[in-house]
């Protein structure tokens, strides 16, 4: 690339970078997961008993559509992305991830971080928000206490804004019924829900800089929404179950009151499937199950050198007109072992990644969490294990890399610090390579780190079109 084509790109991307600083005071972006708040209580019941076994992890999928509160916003459909696990002090919900501070037969005590998926989307704002500031997805720290007494759930939890967007708190009250059967559940949850002032003014106020004739300035002050909603489960296999549901949401008068939204009443709809994997013949949480740790070091790809051509091994190309590099570690242990009696295990990983940006900005971590399955059974594996890999999950940015925040600024898109994670890769031991059984369990391979917003489908990942891959080396050992 010559040194104007650099200078071009470099300033496009500070021009980005500029607009994003102006913007994060509506819109950063954080953490983790699913909802419109106003239904994220019922959403929280309803995730929590798609996993039928302590110890399980699941993956899954749900199409969700909702009427929008906004005038002129109309029904808003949605991809969201099921990510589930449910272990002894953590767990991983469609909406939310969070630690089990306490619990015994009947109650517990539970720490969490929720996307906060109200507003609108930056690229699909109604025409009644023109000229507005976007207000758009945040993330809540919160807590929550429940008691269980046979088919009855009572959940109190109260959450805070700690995306600085709103600085608004939420106090929820809920309960929910669960019916169960052989092959189904049905659960009817209903919630009240307070919310500050801040919290609404923030997503349904006006400014006065944002006032016009048909719009006057409004300030949205605290009051309470009610929900009644319906989620259900079918079994339709050993492992995959239907999953769905309904609610419907009365907002308070503070809401409708706002000169942006049309009307007091709130609907949606979801429905999806999920993959149980169960906790299979290891458990992650059991102290004999060996622990893989992966170490590794890779560079950005080329343009246009997107997965699907890496995957098939049309291009390999790596970024020489700008690079950066990336190194870190993950960690795993498997949740299923030689998974239906074939060569194939299930293993979570969690890890740090770091983005060395070779100071085209500042350098940033990268938290990732995935499900990876590893499949051996080639006629040569006998004699030289050989795997190939493929993991799903979620990858979490501290700053969005340098890498996406130029190719979305050339496509005029946005970019978004939480996404999808995908990571295929093909390995084979060392071990079997030298001779030496001592590092059978130890693999060389290479692999790709891929983020992606699912064609900008899904509100959960900031309704990204784009990502970034990077084509990486790594060692990873069992102990």
């Amino acid at each position: 690339m010559t040194m104007p084509a650099i200078t071009r790109r470099r300033s496009a991307a500070l021009r980005h970078r500029a607009t994003l600083r102006r913007r994060t005071l509506a819109a950063t972006l954080l953490a983790s997961m699913l909802a419109t708040p106003i239904t994220a209580f019922a959403q929280d019941a309803m995730m929590g008993t798609v996993l039928d076994e302590p110890g399980s992890a699941g993956l899954g999928f749900a199409f969700r559509a909702e009427s929008s509160p906004y005038v002129d916003g109309d029904t808003r459909d949605d991809f969201l992305p099921l990510y589930l696990y449910e272990g002894e002090r953590f767990f991983l919900r469609a909406n939310e991830a969070g630690v089990r501070m306490w619990r015994n037969d009947t109650m517990g005590l539970e720490g969490f971080v929720e996307r906060r998926l109200e507003g609108y989307p930056e690229d699909e704002a109604p025409t009644s928000l023109e000229g507005m500031t976007v207000r758009n997805t945040g993330a809540d720290l919160g807590v929550r206490f429940y008691f269980q007494h046979d088919a009855s759930r009572w959940d109190a939890a109260v959450r805070h804004d700690v995306a600085g967007l709103s600085h608004g708190t939420e106090v929820r009250a809920g309960y929910a019924y669960t019916i169960e059967r052989e092959r189904w559940r049905l659960q009817p949850v209903a919630i009240a829900s307070w919310r500050s002032g801040d919290l609404n003014d923030y997503y349904y106020g006006v400014a006065p800089f944002e006032a016009r004739d048909d719009r006057p300035a409004y300030d949205a002050g605290d009051g309470w929404n009610a929900t009644l909603a319906l989620y259900g489960k079918y079994r339709i296999f050993q492992h995959w179950s239907l999953v769905g549901g309904a609610y419907v949401t009365k907002l308070s008068s503070e809401i409708t009151n706002s000169p942006v939204v049309d009307d007091d009443v709130q609907w949606g709809v979801m429905a999806g499937a999920a993959y149980d994997f169960g906790n299979g013949q290891v458990r992650w949480d059991d102290d004999t199950s060996p622990t893989y740790v992966k170490v590794f070091y890779g560079r950005d790809t080329g343009d246009g050198c997107h997965l699907v051509r890496i995957m098939t091994l049309q291009c390999v190309s790596l970024n020489d007109d700008d690079p950066t590099d990336i190194y870190g570690v993950h960690v795993g242990r498997p949740f299923v072992s030689k998974f239906n009696g074939w060569p194939l295990d299930i293993i979570g990983y969690v890890g740090l990644l770091r983005h060395d940006e070779k100071g085209l900005q500042p350098d940033g971590w990268q938290l990732d969490a995935y499900m990876k399955g590893f499949w051996y059974g080639f006629p040569w594996s006998h004699r030289v294990t050989t795997r190939v890999g493929f993991g799903i999950g979620v990858s979490y940015a501290e700053r969005v890399p340098y890498s996406e925040v130029t190719t979305q600024a050339e496509r005029e898109r946005n970019t978004s610090k939480l996404l999808n994670y995908l990571e295929p890769s093909i390995d084979v031991s060392v071990g079997d390579l030298f001779g030496n059984k001592r590092w059978h369990d130890v693999y060389f391979g290479f692999a790709v780190s891929h983020r992606s917003g699912i064609f900008a489908t899904s509100q959960l990942l900031g309704t990204v079109d784009g990502g970034s891959n990077y084509l990486y080396a790594y060692l990873e050992a069992a102990f």
